[in-house]
């Protein structure tokens, strides 16, 4: 494990892709691991400080993977844009974990990372043990969608990380009232590379063009029958008191179908809350230790 927490962990996809993950506490076996999936542009860096708590500083240390799906981070682009859909990702998270010999684990999903842990329940329930969505369900409000949309398109290009941080205020400050100056400082970095040019976002710009059909004035179509299959595995769910993306109706219709399943609001946050922030990587930690203690005790 290198110094600053984590070593890099780097496989082929089954269409030939090389792909890449970040692996932290390497050596905490014992425990379910957890697994780490981000959202639509973003990257295995937005969970570094809640992959540094979950595998040193937690009660019972994990290892931690957090992934950089095709055309993110440091995995391969795709040339085929068609590529970037959440089956595809989902066959490529399952790739890694086989390549890890992970057979079962918890996952966190932050938005597109939480589609993927449903059509993961399809494809392979028995590797679900434990499931944190962040900010996502099974039905995606199209006028969040389009809000993401329509910066992504207007995107700027700033020349320093300052300007970068700035931009990343402007457009995202009033959902995210909350946040200090330290938090937007960290989320530039996970979330931009520094090139020549300027500071960039961290992945393919095609993936923009997969958004672009898309029609927002319709509903969007839901998971609840994926959603409905994860009954039986315990669930916690994080939602931004001023998110755009899921909905306070479709929350409390998450909380009929799942019973038993958990929620937080974080207040002064919208889509997706920062999962490092405030007591949320010690109340993450806590819901997998005892779901853990739960089924050791059967």
């Amino acid at each position: 494990m290198a110094s600053d927490g984590f070593s890099d962990f780097f496989y082929t996809a089954p269409d030939g892709l090389r792909l890449h993950a970040r692996i932290y506490g390497e050596a905490n076996v014992g425990s379910w691991p957890v697994v780490c999936l981000p959202g639509l542009t973003r990257n295995a860096r937005d969970f570094h400080e809640l992959a540094l708590y979950l595998s040193i500083k937690a009660a019972r240390p994990r290892k931690v993977i957090a992934f950089d799906y095709r055309g993110r981070g440091q995995s391969d682009r795709d040339p085929d844009i068609g590529h970037y859909n959440v089956g595809v990702e989902a066959g490529d998270v399952l790739a890694g974990l086989s390549a890890l010999g992970i057979e079962q684990a918890a996952f966190i999903g932050t938005s597109r990372g939480g589609l993927i842990i449903h059509v993961l329940g399809a494809l392979k329930p028995g590797i679900l043990k434990a499931i944190v969505l962040n900010d996502i369900g099974p039905v995606i409000e199209a006028a969040g969608l389009a809000h993401i949309r329509s910066y992504l398109d207007r995107a700027p290009r700033p020349k320093t990380f300052a300007e970068a941080v700035e931009t990343q205020r402007s457009v995202h400050g009033a959902d995210f009232p909350a946040l200090a100056d330290a938090d937007w400082a960290r989320m530039v970095a996970a979330i931009c590379r520094e090139t020549e040019p300027g500071w960039v976002p961290d992945f393919d710009p095609a993936l923009v063009d997969t958004l672009a059909g898309a029609d927002f004035t319709k509903p969007l179509p839901d998971l609840w029958p994926q959603f409905d299959a994860l009954a039986a595995i315990p669930l916690l769910v994080i939602r931004g008191a001023n998110s755009k993306l899921l909905s306070t109706t479709t929350l409390e219709e998450m909380q009929e179908r799942h019973p038993g399943m958990e929620a937080i609001i974080v207040e002064g946050q919208g889509h997706a809350p920062f999962l490092d922030t405030g007591d949320l990587p010690e109340k993450i930690a806590t819901f997998i230790e005892q779901v853990e203690n739960q089924v050791r005790q059967k």
